[in-house]
């Protein structure tokens, strides 16, 4: 541990970017809490930000160079001055290192470098852990300066896609319908192995089931079923996330792979005027449901 007077400018934890970690190890290099997705070191005078995608309620994403990580709180409003929402809020007055961990396997801890907070915290609105909707803090965190943002594996963004993605199937159809007033219109992306966008469980899942084993471009059944005997269609984005279309329901659709692969090469004008005619009601009937819900 290095020290300048009485102010401690870095500790030297012996962490690579990628390092993996057990929630023991971590323990024993910090001297942090066992649990929690912020954990104050004293030891280290750090803060421990750890953001776990197999298991969290909170929709914590990158965004080019800024990680939106969401505050402490499960219950109602989040506070900024409560526990270590206040901790990481002052963490540049108060010289307070901020070390970033990723989940994306149980139980293994992804070391992603030294953060520190961007910008002002902001607020959305999420659910909580009840499913009701409340305020939530939004802290904008980016790398130190000479760190760059690890590459990681693209099978540990599809795994856990996966993973989140049979976790919203279990949904009825009202707990999904809740859930999508909530959903941010950027996706998150970030750099793997390719570039990846982190589309969204809640309104790939809905325009699955509102398509309901028909292809929305050609209007034929599913050529087949999935694994788990589900009729097997694709999510698709009419205006592509990568050209700047947002992740909601008025721009995503149900094809089926070969009118998938279609609108990929060809994107024919026709073809995207149709689907964006097919969205469109399927956000109309989106909004009806969801209108009445909030009236009863």
């Amino acid at each position: 541990m290095k020290l300048e007077g009485r102010r401690q400018l870095t500790f030297d934890h012996g962490l690579k970017p990628l390092d993996v970690l057990s929630n023991q190890e971590l323990m024993k290099v910090f001297r942090c809490g066992i649990s929690g997705g912020m954990r104050r070191s004293n030891y280290a005078n750090a803060l421990i930000i750890i953001s776990d995608h197999t298991k969290s309620i909170y929709d914590d994403r990158w965004i080019g160079e800024i990680f939106h990580y969401t505050g402490m709180g499960l219950v109602g409003d989040q506070k900024l001055d409560y526990s270590q929402n206040k901790t990481l809020y002052k963490s540049n007055e108060l010289n307070i290192s901020l070390y970033l961990f990723e989940v994306f396997k149980r139980g293994e801890y992804i070391y992603q470098g030294e953060v520190i907070l961007a910008g002002e915290p902001y607020q959305e609105e999420q659910p909580d852990i009840n499913g009701n909707l409340r305020k939530v803090w939004i802290f904008p965190l980016k790398l130190k300066e000479n760190q760059a943002k690890p590459i990681l594996p693209t099978t540990f963004i599809e795994e856990t896609q996966e993973i989140k993605e049979k976790q919203v199937q279990k949904l009825s159809d009202g707990e999904l319908i809740n859930r999508l007033k909530y959903v941010p219109k950027v996706s998150g992306y970030r750099n793997a192995t390719t570039k990846i966008y982190e589309r969204n469980i809640y309104v790939a899942e809905f325009v699955k089931r509102i398509a309901n084993g028909i292809c929305q471009l050609c209007e034929q059944p599913a050529p087949f079923k999935d694994k788990n005997g589900q009729p097997y269609l694709e999510v698709h984005h009419i205006i592509w996330l990568s050209k700047g279309g947002e992740d909601t329901v008025e721009n995503t659709i149900a094809l089926c792979p070969n009118c998938h692969k279609k609108m990929h090469i060809l994107d024919l004008k026709e073809d995207v005027e149709k689907l964006k005619e097919r969205a469109l009601k399927n956000k109309f009937y989106l909004e009806k449901v969801q209108a009445n819900a909030s009236a009863r």
